[in-house]
């Protein structure tokens, strides 16, 4: 992996891995609201914060969540994400050896998976508006 990132590539890979987030059977409402909570916890007390937050309250959606942020620090060239990233101890470990003990580092983390956050809210967004919700007729 080339070590010179610039913004575009970051901006990308942040795209690129907020649309994989969608490709679960869940709801983009049920993953936007996971994302909000995630983007807040991340925003207000770190990445370390966030990863334990996904872990510990989100199910299937913090899964998802987690997975694709290990994928996109591991491609952005953090370090090596665990292989399963279903087990939430090497997660974490992975979090606390490879982004956190180097403020750059964890920094740079935190602008990426700020980015991705955004995008997969956004995403949501859009998803929702593309399938209409169930209503009833009644002035038939």
């Amino acid at each position: 992996m080339n070590t010179l990132l610039t913004k575009n590539n970051i901006d990308y890979l942040a795209a690129k891995h907020a649309r994989s987030v969608f490709s679960g059977k869940t709801s983009p409402k049920d993953i936007e609201n996971t994302a909000t909570k995630a983007l807040g916890v991340l925003q207000e007390n770190g990445v370390y914060a966030c990863f334990l937050y996904l872990l510990a309250k989100e199910k299937d959606n913090g899964q998802q969540l987690s997975q694709q942020m290990c994928q996109l620090l591991k491609n952005v060239g953090l370090g090596d994400a665990p292989a399963n990233s279903e087990d939430s101890s090497k997660v974490l470990e992975f979090v606390n050896e490879h982004i956190s003990q180097d403020i750059e580092r964890l920094l740079l983390a935190k602008e990426v998976l700020e980015q991705m956050l955004t995008y997969v809210r956004y995403g949501a967004k859009a998803m929702s508006k593309d399938t209409p919700e169930k209503t009833t007729d009644t002035a038939s």
